[in-house]
């Protein structure tokens, strides 16, 4: 990293990577501006903690100037920002933050994570096993994790993982990021299509995974799980010089409600369940192989691993009751999620919610791709907020057009979230677990309260 101070300039300084490369800039002894229309928590937090926090929410123009030896560009930004009209004006350097990791990363070993769900956690597995056998490395996560400092780290390090996002770039750039950083080696768990606001069709959103494979360079690694179909046969095209490495599901073995991994050392207990997650662990393992870690090393790490943020991530619980929060929006998260639980505490009765919030997810013509997919919860629940699909500028859904896209016949929807509160307090929660599932905020339900009142 260059070790002059530069001053750089944020557009959308509040979006949830953005803000902690803002951070993690000025903790390096840059100086850090930006803006954003809007700040909402851990951001609005994170970012007055560290000055970071625009005096008030909104663009202004005049923050950019001539001295800027950078502007970096949030996603959400539009094309007719004012901020970026100046900076294009001006002539200043203008990055996606994509582009401004790989800058910071050029003389690095990359290694990006990519996939359609289990990125995160997979990302996370590397990291916890990195930590813990003190190696040095940076990193780009799209989750907060226990025991570090923030979601993104640049230093000096001669090796960065990045969870890579296959969403666009910026307004000036409509190629996924994961394009940019150019891996050495990449891994691709599975693909379901999804963002169909960028990607209208299937056939376009698998390809964007294409490109990332055909990119993997002379020499790397492309590491794919042989459990899903797209992926395979992505896997299966002829790459020169190009090591594929295929993984599936770690074997384990379950003694009463514990999960072990069976290894070469013997049973090892772990703190993650669901063949999901079994899953990114073998993803994590094969990836782990390639920048030098043992067999020794990954599963002493491993074992102690307790998930990302929000992912499965135990709220509460007594001897009959667990109450857990999840990232899952899309259909194969959904799906994927459900049945873990289930599948870990077969005899419990699963109460399951999950808030329709992502552009997809509010499609009238997306939905029916979530049929099914609540086929392992005892009572779904849907909540969906009418004021977010008006607000995303997309045509209405109705509580029948959820119902019937979800195939549920138990399926419970609901739109107003007082409504939606009010159900979860009635249920009875004697040998039950409830399992909370979104990418947004439940409407403003404050989840660890609701957990500590339940139980």
């Amino acid at each position: 990293m260059n070790k002059n101070s530069q001053q750089i300039h944020f557009i959308a300084i509040g979006g949830s990577v953005m803000h902690h490369l803002a951070i993690a800039l000025k903790k390096a002894g840059h100086q850090v501006t930006g803006s954003d229309d809007a700040f909402f928590d851990p951001s609005r937090s994170n970012l007055e903690k560290h000055g970071l926090l625009p005096s008030s929410d909104g663009w202004d123009a005049s923050k950019i100037h001539s001295d800027l030896d950078a502007v970096i560009l949030g996603m959400h930004a539009r094309a007719d920002n004012p901020e970026l009209q100046k900076a294009q004006e001006l002539g200043l350097k203008i990055y996606s933050f994509p582009e401004y990791i790989y800058q910071h990363s050029r003389d690095k070993q990359r290694v990006v994570i990519a996939g359609s769900h289990g990125k995160t956690t997979i990302t996370s597995i590397i990291l916890h096993v990195l930590r813990h056998n003190k190696r040095e490395f940076d990193y780009l996560v799209g989750a907060e994790l226990e025991g570090f400092d923030g979601m993104v780290k640049l230093s000096n390090a001669p090796l960065i993982i990045i969870e890579g996002d296959e969403y666009t770039t910026s307004p000036l750039d409509k190629t996924p990021k994961f394009l940019h950083y150019h891996h050495h080696i990449g891994l691709i768990s599975g693909i379901a299509w999804d963002h169909m606001n960028v990607f209208p069709t299937e056939e376009a959103y698998v390809k964007q995974f294409e490109l990332f494979a055909d990119a993997t360079p002379k020499g790397g690694s492309l590491v794919i799980c042989s459990e899903d179909n797209i992926a395979t046969i992505i896997a299966n095209k002829q790459r020169e010089d190009v090591n594929t490495l295929m993984y599936g599901i770690h074997p384990t073995v379950k003694k009463g409600e514990q999960l072990y991994l069976k290894t070469p050392v013997g049973d090892l207990p772990i703190e993650v369940f669901g063949s999901h997650n079994m899953q990114n662990i073998s993803g994590a393992y094969q990836v782990c192989k390639r920048i030098g870690i043992t067999d020794k090393q990954f599963y002493e790490a491993v074992g102690s691993f307790k998930g990302a943020a929000k992912r499965m991530q135990l709220l509460k619980k007594n001897e009959q009751t667990a109450i857990y929060r999840d990232f899952a929006h899309a259909p194969s998260k959904l799906e994927a999620s459900v049945k873990a639980l289930k599948e870990q505490f077969p005899n419990r009765h699963l109460l399951a919610c999950l808030e329709l919030h992502t552009f997809s997810s509010l499609n009238k013509d997306f939905l029916p791709q979530y049929n099914h997919s609540f086929a392992a919860a005892d009572t779904p629940v849907v909540y969906y907020n009418p004021h977010v699909v008006e607000q995303k500028r997309m045509a209405p859904i109705s509580e029948e057009d959820i119902k019937k896209a979800f195939g549920h016949e138990k399926l419970q929807v609901f739109s107003d979230v007082r409504k939606l509160e009010d159900f979860i307090r009635t249920q009875p929660l004697a040998n039950t677990n409830l399992l909370m599932m979104s990418s947004a905020q439940f409407g403003g339900i404050d989840l660890q309260k609701l957990a500590d009142k339940l139980i």
